[in-house]
């Protein structure tokens, strides 16, 4: 179970959204990755899909990686190297999907957007709570 307390103490940088925001972005988010997947999935190509998938899979672990990281080990620096990584994999992974689908790749564009935004907020939870 995530600990809101601790989140809720820690100094929070500019622009923090409220944390009930939180779910409902992220339900949107990952439906748009899963739709994007499966367009990437199922379209017919002569080219190669293999750096797609493996992109798309670095970037999942990645993704599951960083809420143990921030909450549930509290680790504010390990949560914030994963999310830069996060960071060029997803990029990555968006470059990788427009050679088989233009639509697969926009549609984790907002995706892209986000995480750079939640590197923000990590990076200033980084610098505001050491």
């Amino acid at each position: 179970m995530i600990d809101l307390n601790w989140y809720n103490e820690l100094i929070k940088p500019v622009m923090s959204p409220p944390a009930w925001l939180f779910s409902p972005v992220w339900g949107v988010l990952y439906l748009t990755i899963i739709i994007s997947f499966l367009l990437f999935l199922n379209k017919k190509t002569v080219f190669t899909k293999t750096g797609g998938y493996v992109w798309f899979t670095i970037q999942m672990l990645l993704n599951f990686m960083w809420t143990p990281a921030f909450f549930l080990l509290r680790n504010i620096g390990l949560a914030l190297f994963i999310v830069i990584l996060m960071d060029v994999v997803v990029f990555m992974t968006i470059k990788e999907f427009n050679k088989i689908s233009k639509l697969a790749g926009g549609m984790l564009i907002p995706y892209f957007l986000w995480i750079l935004f939640a590197t923000y907020l990590n990076a200033g939870f980084f610098l505001l709570n050491r």
